[in-house]
Parts: structure tokens; C-alpha cells; sequence
């Protein structure tokens, strides 16, 4: 069920701890366009990891952050340690965009930048399954969601991505 709007909230009001240690802070990402995705290991669209990585070194010079967020919330296809999680990710698929340690996405425990999108995007953005995607503007203000099924590289997603990504 969504929720009412997070007034003056954006994308960048939140962080993340890093897959590695550390933290991300999303208002470091302000004037670049976010593709967030909660991952998992041993999903059928686990694959998905390549793509993303495509994606984001295609992207990366112009504008676009790749957010992995590796989440065990469905089907426990994530039951990995952090270092598990990211070991895969780098030996598997190559993955050097930034992840973030293992979060809970749905639900009352989700991180407050997921209950954030259900207020600003409504049912549809949340996540229902895993490698769900969330498009954010340069400004962290919410654009859009993509299910699971649609690739990092599909014609649909591609194409909202080169509305906001500077000279895509």
C-alpha cells in the first residue's frame, strides 16, 4: 500500500551502507540520474548483474549512477554475508558499480528510501520481485519504476534513460 508524499524529500535526503564498509550518500550523486535495483544472487534474473554493468559503464561518463541493492526479501534468493554478495557480483559479472550492504526493500523494516518511493511513486513502485528498477532525475526526485522483467537493456527503459542522462 503506498504512502502520502514525504514532503521536500528526495532521493538525496538518504544513504546506504556500502557492500565494502562505508557509506553512500546519495546527495553525492545530485546532478546525476540514479538506477537503483534491488539484486539477488540466485535469482532467474540474476543475469540481470551483466547488463546492469553494460549499462553502467555505457553510461557512467554521461551522467547515470547504478545502484545495487542486494535484498534477501524474495524467495531468500540473496542469503549471502555482504563479502559473499560482493565477491560474486565482482568474479561473476565484473560488477564495479556502487552496491550497498544487504537491505531489506518491502515491507515495514524496508530502508526509508524504499518507503520514500512507495510515496512518491505509489504501489507500482514498489518492489514486488527482485532486479525491480527505479529511474531518479538528476534533481532525486523519483521518475519511474521498471519491473523485473524489463532488461537494463530494453528498448523502454533505454529510452527513459536517454531522456535524463546528459548527451545519451
Amino acid at each position: 500500500m503506498s504512502t502520502p508524499k514525504a514532503a521536500g524529500k528526495t532521493a538525496h535526503d538518504f544513504t546506504f551502507p556500502a557492500i565494502t564498509g562505508g557509506e553512500i550518500n546519495l546527495a553525492d550523486y545530485k546532478g546525476r540520474t540514479l538506477l537503483v535495483v534491488n539484486t539477488a544472487s540466485e535469482c532467474g534474473f540474476t543475469p540481470q548483474y551483466g547488463d546492469l554493468q553494460r549499462l553502467w559503464e555505457r553510461y557512467k561518463d554521461r551522467g547515470l549512477v547504478v545502484l545495487g541493492v542486494p535484498s534477501n526479501d524474495f524467495g531468500a534468493q540473496e542469503p549471502g554475508t555482504d563479502a559473499e554478495i560482493h565477491d560474486f557480483c565482482t568474479a561473476t559479472y565484473h560488477v564495479d558499480f556502487p552496491m550497498t550492504a544487504k537491505q531489506r526493500v518491502t515491507g515495514a523494516d524496508a530502508h526509508p528510501f524504499y518507503a520514500w518511493v512507495a510515496s512518491e511513486g505509489g504501489d507500482a513502485a514498489i518492489p514486488a520481485w527482485n532486479f525491480h528498477k527505479l529511474l531518479i532525475g538528476p534533481d532525486g526526485t523519483f521518475l519511474r519504476s521498471f519491473s523485473s522483467k524489463v532488461t537494463p537493456m530494453s528498448d523502454e527503459l533505454l529510452r527513459d534513460l536517454r531522456l535524463v542522462v546528459e548527451d545519451a
